[in-house]
């Protein structure tokens, strides 16, 4: 299938790069026993950034291409030293492209102007090493945090063009032939319909005023519908300052004249709405034809009775352009001076609150195999679990450290949780594991590098399930099968009712 020159509107996945692991060393020097610890953190991931290229008129590289990477960071190593950052790929667009999320449909940003950035992905943060972790407590740490995942954010990206003057018509009415005699512009001009399929743009100079002009492509009857092309070019003149109709004088289409085609477009630009406001000139194209110059002659004053400007021109004699070129000038300019001046940009800082609530939420629900757990969510203990290597103790207890320092333990407690239960903290994939409260918490607490004595001990989960498989064990022996009754009752319950009579017997 061949690939579109022009394309104004792509879908991307942007993908930003992982943070850098921190590194776990212990300084080895000479005559320096207690050197310390000298991991150094691990490296921010590179971010997925789209800044706006003035020569640029098209998306057509994403099209070709939808997907963009950036790198990640490196990891932290020994002696102190960081990893480096990781690079950030900058994806040029061309001015006014409009950004939105590809999933709630939100608009993220509109870009104007050369050299605007929206960071689209933002690169995952660097793991600390163990040099960071260090405190007066606990001064040699044997494990350091992983590094963040970078995000990923699928975005869709709508061209619309920026110009000042918008011409707009039916099909072959003149309005290309009109761009290229009063710019520099080369669009394609043929003697049949939709020969224009892409908006063209030239830039006018009109005495001290120099403006841009946008070719859109022709629009027919229900356009705003989406009829024709006019469904996907009509937003392109939602930016102009002032909108100019050209009317083919010189059509034989049985129906058509030129005030019912100024009243056709203009109702289809009144339904695809926001255009209302825009000063408008008509334009009476191919006068050098006589029937249409005669034809002209005839409708000027009922447009004009309209309080509209007409001109009539010719794009192949030249009769015309000069004053149509200057009145188009003279809207933009006094447009431009009615436009309120852009203040400069001011960079507010709004943290965010800090201690306005709880930071994680704990609720009890089902864990989809007959039992329940407590699922735990919130963005600093999901952060948190994600830091963490669970193949190292010491970094296991140093998470437990965090999450009762959060409060989470206590609140557990509150709601009722026993020993034992399971508890779930992180997102979709959420890490499990065992609620002991009765494990002390606090740095303070002494082990060999790379380990926590706390998490020596059993789990209570795991005694409880030899216990169980204990006892399903010793049933089989003396029940035989194990399994339910006709009566519907399993194997422990009539354990326990033998264990009942047996005790009435005793009495």
């Amino acid at each position: 299938m061949a690939i579109p020159s022009f394309v104004d509107r792509a879908s991307l996945l942007a993908v930003a790069g992982k943070g850098g692991d921190g590194c776990a060393s212990v300084r080895r020097e000479k005559f320096k026993p207690l050197g310390g610890p000298d991991g150094g953190n691990g490296g921010r991931g590179g971010s997925v950034v789209l800044r706006v290229d003035p020569q640029l008129t098209t998306l057509v590289d994403y099209h070709r291409l939808s997907v963009r990477k950036a790198s990640r960071g490196e990891a932290g190593r020994g002696d102190d030293q960081n990893g480096s950052n990781g690079e950030d790929v900058i994806l040029a667009v061309p001015d006014g492209t409009v950004v939105s999320d590809a999933q709630t449909g939100e608009i993220l940003a509109d870009l104007t102007g050369a050299g605007a950035e929206l960071v689209v992905a933002a690169g995952g943060r660097g793991g600390l090493g163990n040099a960071a972790l260090a405190t007066k407590a606990r001064r040699a740490p044997g494990f350091a945090l992983l590094g963040e995942e970078g995000e990923e954010r699928k975005v869709t990206l709508e061209l619309k063009v920026v110009a000042d003057i918008g011409l707009v018509g039916f099909p072959s009415a003149g309005k290309s032939s009109l761009i290229a005699s009063i710019s520099r512009a080369r669009p394609k001009i043929a003697d049949y319909p939709f020969t224009t399929l892409v908006p063209n743009l030239g830039v006018v100079v009109a005495g001290e005023t120099t403006y841009t002009v946008a070719d859109v492509p022709g629009l027919i009857p229900g356009a705003s519908q989406g009829k024709g092309l006019g469904f996907d070019f009509l937003r392109h003149i939602e930016r102009c300052r002032a909108l100019v109709h050209v009317i083919d004088c010189a059509t034989y289409e049985p129906g058509r004249d030129p005030v019912t085609d100024l009243d056709v477009i203009e109702g289809e630009l009144e339904a695809h709405g926001g255009l209302e406001d825009r000063p408008r000139l008509v334009v009476l194209n191919k006068v050098d034809v006589p029937d249409a110059a005669e034809l002209a002659e005839m409708v000027r004053p009922d447009i004009e009775a309209r309080g509209l400007k007409v001109f009539e021109v010719s794009t192949k004699s030249g009769q015309g352009l000069n004053e149509l070129r200057f009145a188009m000038a003279g809207i933009v300019a006094d447009t431009r001076e009615r436009e309120p001046e852009a203040p400069a940009a001011r960079i507010v800082l709004r943290p965010t609150p800090v201690g306005g609530g709880k930071e994680f939420t704990i609720r009890k629900q089902g864990d989809g195999e007959g039992g329940f757990l407590w699922k735990v969510s919130g963005a600093k203990p999901e952060r948190w679990v994600a830091q963490t290597n669970f193949s190292n103790p010491e970094a296991v207890g140093y998470l437990s450290d965090r999450l009762n320092g959060l409060g989470i333990e206590e609140e557990l407690l509150t709601l009722g949780a026993q020993a034992g239960d399971a508890v779930a903290v992180g997102g979709d994939d959420a890490v499990i594991f065992d609620f002991a409260p009765q494990v002390e918490s606090g740095a303070e607490i002494l082990s060999r590098r790379g380990e926590d004595q706390r998490l020596e001990g059993e789990r209570p989960s795991a005694t409880r399930r030899r216990q169980e498989d204990k006892e399903y064990h010793e049933a089989r022996d003396e029940f035989g099968v194990v399994g339910r009754d006709p009566e519907g009752r399993s194997w422990r319950a009539r354990l326990a009712e033998e264990r009942d009579s047996s005790d009435d017997d005793e009495y």
